[in-house]
């Protein structure tokens, strides 16, 4: 009930042009919409511009005295930002497939629920991998984020080799697997 109130609460000062709804939504539903877009060929430019457009959308419809909302407000924003973004990528021939086949084959509630699950996933990793400790935040962020080489990570940490900062890797690699499925099946 709360959350229903504090929905209309935004869409009222949005409709008021108050900078602080804005400012809510932006700070709520931007990340879904940039996780979206940039795991779908865009840049976090692309990202922005979509929020832009959907965010006028949303502005220009709860100016509507007619305008109800039967969706929560992030559903509503993902789904004209899906659309917007699934047109772009359709322009500039990097989709090909009809809008109204995608609408029919998966809802914009389960693409929903994929992309929070997805993000939660993420903020796991990123609190375990930052209380990981050093060397193996360092080292594991070296390999698989800046793609650094086995011998030039062995040379960065003072391993003899590259066999010895494989086997590093490795062992830390574990332990951050084991930290995040320890955290992961508890938010389960």
């Amino acid at each position: 009930m709360k959350a229903e109130l504090n929905e209309q609460a935004l869409l009222k000062g949005l409709a008021q042009n108050d900078s602080r709804a804005v400012e809510a939504l932006y700070k709520s539903h931007f990340s879904m919409i940039q996780h979206f877009v940039t795991n779908n060929n865009g840049s976090f430019d692309d990202a922005r511009d979509i929020f832009q457009e959907a965010m006028i959308t949303l502005y220009e419809k709860v100016q509507l005295d007619n305008f109800g909302l039967t969706c929560q407000i992030k559903t509503y924003l993902f789904s004209i930002c899906k659309n917007l973004w699934l047109k772009r990528l359709q322009q500039m021939g990097k989709y090909s497939a009809p809008l109204s086949a995608q609408e029919e084959t998966i809802s914009v509630e389960e693409d929903l629920d994929r992309f929070e699950k997805k993000d939660a996933a993420f903020a796991i990793m990123d609190r375990v991998l930052n209380s990981l400790g050093e060397p193996c935040k360092s080292l594991l962020e070296g390999y698989y984020l800046n793609k650094k080489g086995m011998q030039e990570l062995a040379s960065q940490f003072g391993y003899t080799n590259a066999d010895n900062a494989k086997n590093q890797k490795y062992k830390c690699l574990m332990r951050l697997k084991k930290l995040f499925f320890a955290q992961y099946n508890i938010g389960e």
